[in-house]
């Protein structure tokens, strides 16, 4: 039986969106999507949808191969978005992403403000191009990863209703550490779209300015510096693992190896000796793959 006929979902528009999301998923996330494979095949197409309507988003903002200015990006995203917030109000939509995220929406009761959330924060992409300190960062992060956390609960389930509140705030932090680990991956891919994630205040501490990150040369400084936002990222990583464990069993080893994979990209800075403007740090095929087949076993054992 596939995915989608597993997951309850028949007609023929609504099975196209969910692959259109998958398909996005496949393309441009590689390590969630391995992670989703961990997963039972009936929420497979739901975490799908969500993460699918998360990259059609970032796609539209940050495409640098597009022509448009920032302002036709702006209309472009506000146009759709607004469409897909008016989707989710009526209960259906004929948009070929987010008729998929509608379906998901509804089906498990996400509320409409982290969508709002989420939306908002890649707006802000297209006007904001630094973040004064870690709090202002913060609004941007809760918006653009700590609410995909937040919706993943609510598809991924937990071991009670009780456990609920405590699972919400793990992957907040988890959400939140994943996106830290990318800002530090991709401040030279950043930097060619204008933007700095990293605390200006919190770069400054090491002696950082932003002319030395733009000069592409990793000194002693930025070396310290990106050695303060490694530390940030594995605090929360560890104080989110008590509640991954609150998960539903079935999907407790699909995260604990999104974990251990995306929060590990930060190994993969070091491994490189924080070369970030002149090499990509990301995990090998073979931690992949050590990650991945116990996590694989355990998954079938919970089923």
């Amino acid at each position: 039986m596939d995915e989608l006929t597993a997951a309850g979902i028949m007609d023929p528009d609504l099975r196209a969106s969910y692959l259109k999301c998958k398909r996005l998923n496949s393309l441009h996330g590689k390590t969630y999507y391995l992670a989703t494979l961990l997963l039972p095949p009936a929420k497979r197409p739901f975490v799908h949808a969500l993460y699918g309507f998360a990259r059609y988003a970032d796609e539209i903002v940050d495409d640098l191969a597009s022509i448009l200015t920032e302002e036709e990006k702006a209309n472009s995203l506000k146009e759709w978005g607004d469409g897909v917030l008016a989707d989710i109000r009526s209960g259906k939509s004929k948009d070929h992403v987010g008729s998929a995220l509608v379906d998901t929406v509804k089906r498990f009761n996400i509320p409409i403000a982290h969508i709002e959330a989420f939306l908002n924060s890649m707006k802000m992409d297209l006007t904001i191009t630094e973040y004064h300190s870690y709090e202002d960062l913060c609004e941007y992060v809760y918006g653009s990863a700590a609410v995909i956390g937040l919706q993943m609960v609510a598809v991924l389930g937990t071991n009670s209703d009780t456990d609920i509140k405590e699972a919400n705030i793990a992957a907040e932090k988890l959400g939140i550490a994943f996106q830290l680990a990318n800002f530090i991956r991709d401040v030279g891919e950043d930097l060619d779209r204008g933007r700095i994630y990293l605390p200006i205040t919190e770069l400054q501490a090491h002696g950082v300015t932003r002319e030395m990150l733009e000069n592409r040369i990793v000194t002693p400084q930025i070396k310290s510096a990106l050695k303060e936002q490694i530390r940030r990222v594995r605090i929360l990583k560890e104080e989110s693992a008590t509640g991954i464990k609150l998960l539903s069993a079935d999907s407790r080893s699909c995260i604990e190896a999104a974990s251990e994979l995306y929060c590990g990209i930060v190994d993969e800075v070091e491994k490189i000796d924080y070369e970030i403007f002149t090499k990509r740090a990301k995990t090998s095929t073979l931690r992949r793959v050590k990650v991945a087949l116990p996590a694989y076993l355990r998954a079938r054992k919970s089923r």
